[in-house]
């Protein structure tokens, strides 16, 4: 009896010695080298983008570099499962953030950044153009999601462009409420006249019990050859 207990108690140690060393390899290990990862990727598509960027049409006296997001900008080509295609700024995490978007949202996908629902538009479509990112795991691009506040900056630079997405609204969801990512968020069926970026995470933190969901509205656009746009300058406050 007495060596059946020390057995056991040895393989009750050795399970917990285990399920230690695998939380810290999901929390911790799997944060360093998908973030890593992340920042080659972006790195990556900057540089690409450098050795194609388009001159611009016209003198910025002739032609504004920032307009309006009426109406709506070209179509983005859609990229193959897996494909970066854009980087996620948001200034209200840090002044360097700068995540990639990768087509899909699958186990894969969501380990390489931030990931796009393939269903859903492109960049400054009209409609909705709806990503998934982590907040524990693998870089946690949306760690910090719950902090964004009305107004804040989200800023989507493809390879011609950058787009100003401003932030309209928050809310928890059950995971099965899709229609937060419908065409017009939460209004499924409605005919979309606008231009939405929805980001959707996990919640609580460590749970996928529920969704927490930010809506953001197209605000401006501007050609990505005349540089990067004031809105990502660091938020006051």
């Amino acid at each position: 009896m007495r060596r059946a207990v020390s057995v056991v108690g040895e393989l009750l140690v050795t399970a917990g010695v285990l399920t230690l060393l695998f939380v810290v390899w999901q929390l911790h290990w799997t944060d360093l080298t998908s973030g890593r990862a992340q920042a080659a990727t972006v790195s990556s598509l900057e540089q690409r983008w450098e050795r194609t960027d388009p001159t611009p049409t016209a003198a910025p006296s002739q032609q504004p570099a920032e307009q309006p997001a009426d109406p709506p900008v070209d179509p983005v080509a859609v990229p193959g499962v897996g494909q970066p295609f854009a980087i996620l700024h948001v200034p209200r995490f840090a002044a360097d953030y700068a995540v990639p978007v990768v087509e899909g949202t699958g186990t894969e996908e969501l380990k390489d950044g931030i990931g796009h629902y393939t269903r859903t538009v492109m960049p400054g479509q009209v409609g909705n153009f709806a990503v998934a990112g982590h907040r524990v795991t693998y870089g946690k691009p949306f760690h910090q999601v719950a902090e964004l506040r009305d107004g804040d900056a989200v800023v989507v630079q493809t390879a011609t462009q950058w787009l100003t997405y401003r932030v309209r609204s928050h809310e928890i969801v059950r995971p099965q409420q899709v229609s937060v990512i419908a065409p017009v968020p939460d209004q499924p069926g409605a005919a979309p006249t606008q231009a939405w970026l929805t980001m959707t995470a996990c919640h609580p933190m460590h749970s996928a019990r529920q969704r927490y969901v930010v809506h953001a509205l197209l605000e401006s656009v501007r050609d990505r050859a005349d540089g990067p746009p004031d809105s990502l300058a660091p938020p006051a406050g």
